[in-house]
């Protein structure tokens, strides 16, 4: 029996008397690789937000293993182990990219570990690995400025795979990549959901198709289906509110 890392729990949130998620239950296993698809609108962001922090729920209950998360502020979560990527990336474009991967790792964390943090063998190996995983490891000394937009989405991957999160939430993750790009994301994703649980919206189906265990549907806030890519695919209610279109 898989073992559940993820739960939430009749989740609601209400923004004006608008419920953009609403009564929600959705769970995610240990080591899988969660696709959430939906039209705009349907809950999809609101749902990461209320993951990590940055939207607390009107109602309901979301655990990762056994904490609670909705009890928990952005960086305490952060700490435990979910990592989030939004939809736009988000790094230093006027430090390297060897720098950026660098600051991430957890041993820099406060004005402490800033003072006595050391560039010792161990980080630069840890680092040599995350960037060959994320297609940068020629690129180490260029600034993130000089990088692609499709680079500039890996880096940010490769940000945080730095902190080593057991959950990771990526918002379209290949908005605005080139089909090459997208297919190498899809090898990344792949590799890197050996261990650790990833959730990931997104609106492109030839990509979801390639990387997802399971697919979840939403649509006005609830669950309209879950299951396989086919069977997600063949549902004549997703087809209506979202396919068809």
């Amino acid at each position: 029996m898989s073992e559940v890392i993820l739960s939430v729990e009749n989740l609601t949130v209400s923004f004006d008397g608008f419920k953009a998620v609403d009564s929600l239950n959705f769970s995610v296993d240990k080591d899988e690789l969660r696709c959430v698809i939906g039209p705009n609108g349907a809950g999809k962001t609101t749902l990461l937000d209320m993951i990590c922090g940055k939207t607390k729920p009107s109602q309901g209950r979301i655990r990762f293993k056994n904490l609670d998360l909705h009890n928990m502020i952005e960086y305490q979560i952060t700490r435990v182990g979910v990592g989030r990527k939004f939809q736009n990336p988000s790094v230093y474009e006027d430090l390297t990219v060897l720098e950026n991967l660098e600051i991430s790792d957890p041993r820099k964390r406060g004005i402490l570990g800033s003072l006595l943090f050391k560039r010792e063998r161990d980080l630069l190996d840890k680092i040599d690995s995350v960037a060959e995983k994320i297609f940068l490891q020629e690129m180490l000394r260029f600034k993130a400025g000089q990088l692609s937009h499709g680079q500039k989405q890996w880096l940010e991957i490769g940000m945080l795979l730095m902190q080593d999160p057991e959950l990771m939430l990526l918002d379209e993750p290949v908005a605005g990549m080139s089909a090459r790009e997208r297919e190498q994301t899809a090898e990344l994703l792949n590799s890197i959901s050996a261990g650790r649980s990833l959730v990931v919206i997104e609106h492109d189906m030839a990509f979801v198709k390639m990387i997802a265990h399971t697919v979840t549907v939403l649509h006005q806030g609830k669950m309209l289906a879950e299951g396989s890519m086919d069977t997600v695919q063949n549902d004549e209610r997703v087809i209506e509110v979202y396919l068809g279109h």
